[in-house]
């Protein structure tokens, strides 16, 4: 059950992470960025995505135990 409940919010994340990335990269697009920086910022955002879940996993481990 464990291991179910850990690979099910770990692929959540992944597909969260590379929905806003690909959201950044549109968004760098429309706004006339080359493709190298709009790819670059979503790198970024996707990057972002993954610290900001793995630093709040961290911190609810904390008050958790």
């Amino acid at each position: 059950m464990t291991i179910a409940v850990v690979l099910l919010t770990t692929a959540l994340v992944t597909v969260v992470a590379l929905l806003a990335a690909t959201a950044a990269g549109k968004l760098a697009r429309m706004d006339n960025a080359s493709y190298p920086t709009a790819i670059t910022r979503a790198a970024t955002t996707f990057a972002a995505v993954i610290t900001l879940v793995a630093a709040v996993a961290s911190a609810l481990l904390a008050l958790l135990t």
